[in-house]
């Protein structure tokens, strides 16, 4: 496998305040206990792209790093099976500090399969 496909560039990115205001207007959330995942179709047909929050309620900036980093290295690693032309919008819970990366990656699997965003599930 290529290393450029398993890469999660800056294009693929959702980084603007608008951009993530408008996924939370339109889009639909699902709710986990670690995570909650929201997903917007935007109607384009270029990859997903992708945000991650994780607010100051999680701890210092040790922490927020700490869980970010955890959730983009979930994301890169699936997201050539993510289906094209949506927006994600990944937000971390107070539970995800102390979660392990196990943790976080089974519940990223179980809300992936409730939102039918991968390929596969379709």
């Amino acid at each position: 496998m290529p290393p450029s496909r398993l890469r999660f560039p800056k294009s693929a990115h959702l980084c603007r305040a608008s951009e993530f205001a408008k996924l939370k207007r339109e889009g639909q959330s699902f709710h986990g206990k670690l995570i909650v995942l929201s997903v917007l179709k935007s109607g384009e047909d270029a990859a997903a792209r992708i945000g991650l929050i994780t607010s100051r309620r999680l701890g210092g900036a040790v922490v927020r790093n700490r869980v970010r980093r955890r959730l983009r290295e979930i994301v890169r690693a699936v997201r050539p099976e993510i289906k094209a032309g949506l927006w994600l919008a990944l937000i971390a819970r107070q539970s995800a500090a102390r979660a392990s990366f196990a943790a976080l990656h089974a519940e990223w699997t179980q809300l992936a399969q409730r939102s039918s965003i991968l390929a596969a599930c379709s």
